[in-house]
């Protein structure tokens, strides 16, 4: 239904929009390609649908402000390390005590914060067992490690198209004719990931039984649902599917919430009653301070310790020397403690329906062959219906020309989504009005698309 050389006509318009109204941004890309590998603090920042990024000059609750003086409605909110809303006041509080009143970040000594973060994830997420990273990929990496420790087994599962982060292991597919393949794009693996795990499509008992019937899976690491292929949920009984294969093949079940949290106060693995063995998380809950952990059930740990000759103290390959620090863990309980509390998660969700049912009536209205998913606080549209029910599926409805040019149009009109997909996550400073002028700039972009 899309006029390619209209969409085509329109993405160029954009783009030379943009460029014009954003000279200070332009040029500080430019002076940065001299100094930066890609010209970008990090390499994913060079994901623009523009041709080179924004600059930030200054970020508060759900806005932020380029080097040119534009405002934006955020929703892309850090791909999720700002769920909590930029800087949020609690959190900026615990962060000046700790490091400028108290002194000291990393001192190689724990603080009482940390037990009652531990105490607190445990409430939210079931699993009493905390231990503290400063990424959710650091997370899964030694979530991995105690797994095929306790289990004697070498392999880990993952679903195709699922986001741990840059974990060497997880980054497989199951290709165009079922067989397993390195995911395209895999840079520099040190192993071929074939070797290191197995894999199968979200939503697919079947293959998960086949995978794990070889009996040398030590965990399945996943998303209860996908995220960062955009979002694609359970099928009813898939979860619980998986809960019983994993038991009945003695492997261990990892629930990755990095993303998911958006679910709820404590993700999917609570509003949903799921029982994995071990959960990570990062991103959100240290309020935008570098921030992760890992948890595990009693059984789990006991397992662990259980175990002669685990280095878990020195050069065992779990660990890290800032990893658990006072400022990380000051940020993380003032951010639970006071920002990402439970009522802020029904006013987030009760906003992400609102973006949810907006996109939806615009979809509608002009008959096109989308679809929009919710998961608690978090929406995206995709450029297919129905909406995809795997990793696979959802990979193959991708439309770079439609992102983009949603992309741009939306951000030179004040609205910023994930660039990575279409995602729009609420904050507890989101309002109405931010939704509301994302469906008014939406609808436009549309209607110009289809005129």
């Amino acid at each position: 239904m899309i006029d390619r050389t209209r969409l085509a006509r329109l993405l160029d318009r954009e783009r030379d929009a943009f460029r014009e109204r954003n000279p200070r941004s332009a040029a500080a890309y430019e002076q940065a390609r001299g100094h930066l590998f890609g010209g970008v603090p990090m390499t994913w920042m060079n994901k623009t649908a523009a041709g080179f990024p924004l600059y930030l000059a200054e970020a508060r609750g759900a806005r932020v402000t380029d080097l040119d003086g534009h405002e934006y409605v955020d929703f892309c909110l850090g791909d999720t390390g700002a769920m909590a809303g930029h800087s949020p006041q609690a959190t900026v509080e615990a962060v000046a005590d700790r490091f400028g009143r108290r002194g000291g970040a990393t001192v190689m000594m724990p603080t009482e914060d940390a037990a009652w973060v531990g105490a607190e994830l445990g409430r939210r997420f079931g699993v009493p067992y905390w231990s503290f990273s400063l990424t959710a990929t650091d997370a899964n990496r030694w979530a991995i490690r105690l797994a095929r420790a306790v289990t004697g087994r070498p392999k880990i599962l993952v679903n195709s198209y699922c986001y741990h982060g840059s974990v060497d292991e997880v980054l497989l597919v199951v290709g165009p004719d079922g067989r397993q393949v390195s995911r395209e794009g895999n840079v520099g693996a040190p192993v071929d990931p074939t070797v290191t795990s197995r894999v199968v499509e979200f939503n697919d008992l079947p293959a998960l039984e086949r995978e794990l019937a070889y009996g040398d899976v030590a965990a399945v690491l996943m998303e209860p649902a996908l995220t960062n292929i955009g979002i694609v949920l359970p099928e009813p009984g898939y979860l619980e599917g998986v809960r019983e294969l994993t038991r009945r093949y003695g492997s261990l079940l990892i629930n990755d919430e990095t993303h998911t949290f958006s679910a709820g106060p404590g993700g999917c693995t609570k509003a949903w009653g799921l029982r994995p063995d071990i959960v990570t998380i990062g991103k959100a809950i240290g309020g935008g301070i570098p921030s992760g952990g890992y948890g595990l059930s009693a059984d789990v740990a006991a397992r662990v310790e259980a175990m002669d000759g685990l280095d878990l103290v020195d050069m065992g390959g779990v660990g890290g020397t800032l990893a658990g620090n006072a400022l990380s863990v000051a940020a993380m309980r003032a951010t639970l403690e006071h920002v990402l509390t439970d009522d802020a998660f029904a006013a987030m969700t009760e906003l992400a329906t609102r973006f949810t049912k907006g996109v939806q009536e615009v979809i509608d209205a002009h008959g096109l062959p989308w679809s929009v998913t919710q998961l608690g606080a978090r929406a995206e549209y995709r450029f297919t219906r129905p909406a995809p029910r795997n990793g696979g599926e959802s990979n193959a409805a991708g439309d770079p020309g439609l992102d983009d040019y949603l992309h741009v149009y939306l951000a030179n009109r004040g609205v910023l989504l994930t660039p990575f997909h279409n995602m729009a996550l609420m904050s507890p400073a989101t309002t109405e009005a931010d939704v509301h002028l994302h469906h008014e700039v939406f609808a436009a972009a549309v209607a110009e698309l289809v005129a």
